[in-house]
């Protein structure tokens, strides 16, 4: 008697799927344009500059990632990326909870300034840094010229990512359900790690990795306010613009195919973490 009940079931599952993995004209239309469109703005370009960074042969390739000045400005892209979106998946977060669960005076002008940053030109930005943290800083503070300076610029133009991605979450995140946990005895950390980072897990992996991106492929806040100067400040961004300028484009691409494929390592890296997290919860 239960096969009997179970076989039509399955069947009923399969044709649902088998319908719903059926293309209608309007879907594929859809779908063909979709494709066309991210073809020629990102594969393409990208297969392009792939294709330019190994036409000078691996050798060229080798020796560009192998130059002291290069390998000193991709570590300090990374690394400083790296920790500027530690600092943006905690903060950003604790903003993001303020801005959603609290009520306080300014809070609408505090929705605004958060998305500053994207409004602002980078260039803009970086002289907007210059004034306040350079040698003629009303604040008394000069970073200009060191690493502290290229930390400084990505933590202000990446601000934005984690707040924006978490808020939406939090918003539809129902009270109820941390208040249902606290009554069967769950302590607040507890409710944190078992409700609430879960649920946001999706949220605050996406922002880091945008955070991450932007970090590592900043150049305009940074060109003003670090001083570019070579083995200390000089970003990869930077030294692409240095390649490009000496007439050297197959170094260029060289560079900034090695920051695409830390890109994606980076976001892969983000998307297993978010799904651990998911399931520990």
């Amino acid at each position: 008697m239960t096969s009997e009940l179970v076989a039509p079931a399955a069947a009923s599952t399969r044709s649902r799927r088998g319908r719903g993995s059926t293309l209608t004209r309007g879907s594929g239309l859809g779908l063909g344009i979709a494709v066309t469109w991210f073809s020629i703005l990102v594969l393409i370009p990208l297969a392009l500059v792939v294709v330019q960074a190994v036409g000078g042969g691996w050798s060229v390739f080798a020796d560009t990632l192998t130059n002291s000045q290069t390998w000193d400005a991709l570590v300090l892209t990374v690394v400083e990326a790296l920790l500027v979106t530690a600092v943006n998946v905690v903060m950003g977060t604790v903003i993001a909870w303020v801005l959603v669960r609290d009520r306080f005076p300014g809070k609408r002008i505090l929705e605004v300034v958060i998305d500053i940053p994207f409004a602002l030109p980078t260039i803009v930005a970086g002289l907007v840094l210059l004034s306040l943290y350079g040698p003629d800083s009303p604040l008394g503070i000069d970073v200009s010229n060191t690493r502290a300076a290229v930390f400084l610029a990505l933590l202000f133009v990446t601000l934005p990512f984690v707040v924006r991605t978490v808020e939406p979450v939090l918003i539809e995140l129902d009270p109820e359900v941390e208040e249902a946990a606290a009554s069967l005895g769950a302590s607040r950390a507890t409710t944190l790690r078992r409700v609430v980072l879960p649920a946001l897990a999706p949220a605050i992996t996406a922002g880091a990795a945008l955070s991450f991106a932007r970090g590592i492929s900043e150049y305009g806040s940074l060109v003003l306010l670090s001083g570019n100067l070579p083995h200390r400040t000089e970003v990869a961004s930077v030294r692409i613009l240095t390649y490009i300028e000496n007439d050297k484009p197959e170094q260029a691409a060289a560079v900034a195919v090695l920051l695409l494929v830390v890109a994606l390592a980076a976001i892969v890296s983000l998307q297993l973490v978010s799904r651990w997290v998911a399931r520990r919860g």
